[in-house]
Order: structure tokens, then sequence, then C-alpha cells
């Protein structure tokens, strides 16, 4: 296992077959465009961490020049309950760091508790604070 480098472009693939793999993704959002999203992007990367030649885990990383964000932090199944989520998690936090980014938000689906309780672990916490969007529909 080595640590986590940014994604290459033949990473693409592997990994949203990993995301579809511990059911990250949804039919309204594209992986596809997600991810090149991701890349083309400044202030965003995804970084991965491959094993015996696979990805075996990811985080999507980025700021607004505020905050930081992570998405998709996924580990293969067969890599789980190794460390490997909470080392995407910590390699995200560096890159963040590395960029003089101060705090780090996420999004937990509700329904999730056992992500809810593997970010508590790592020392997150629920903000008080309502988290509104709108889809904005692009021409």
């Amino acid at each position: 296992m080595t640590g986590f480098r940014e994604m290459a472009d033949d990473d693409v693939d592997a990994t949203v077959q990993l995301w579809r793999d511990c059911g990250l993704t949804r039919p309204w959002n594209d992986p596809y465009k997600d991810i090149s999203f991701a890349r083309d992007g400044g202030c965003s990367a995804i970084l991965v961490c491959e094993t015996g030649g696979r990805i075996a885990a990811t985080v999507m990383v980025g700021h607004d020049g505020h905050r930081g964000m992570l998405y998709y932090v996924a580990v293969a199944p067969t890599f789980q309950r190794q460390g490997l989520g909470r080392s995407a998690v910590r390699a995200a936090e560096a890159w963040l760091g590395a960029r003089g980014v101060w705090k780090v938000n996420l999004l937990v689906r509700a329904e999730n508790a056992a992500v809810k309780g593997f970010y508590e672990s790592l020392g997150y916490e629920v903000n008080p604070v309502l988290c509104m969007a709108r889809k904005i529909q692009n021409p």
C-alpha cells in the first residue's frame, strides 16, 4: 500500500467504480462530471491510494478560500477497517493545511449513522448550523 497521491487520468474509471461499490453515487450526480470539475479547479483535487495496482481509497478535497470540504471519502470494501479511511481524511486535511485552510467541513447523509460515528472518532462534530441548497440549472 502506498500513500495518497493526486488522481491521474488512468485512475478515473477505477475511481468511479470504487464510488459505486461503496454506494456513494446517486443517479442525479454524474461522478465523471464531479471528477472533471474537481480536477479542473485550482482549489480542489482527488487524492487516491492504490494497493496491488488498484485504487483502494479516495477522497475529493477542496476549498472556497475560507473553508475546506471533503467529498467521496471511499475505501474499497476489501480494505475497510484497516485505517485507510482515517488516512484518506488525514491526507485531505494535510492537502488543505498546505494551502492555508484551517477548518474543514463535510456532509454526511442523516441516515448514515456508521459514517457519522467514523467522523466523530476522528474529532469531527456536528455544528449547529442549517445547510441550505438550491440546484442551479446551467443553460
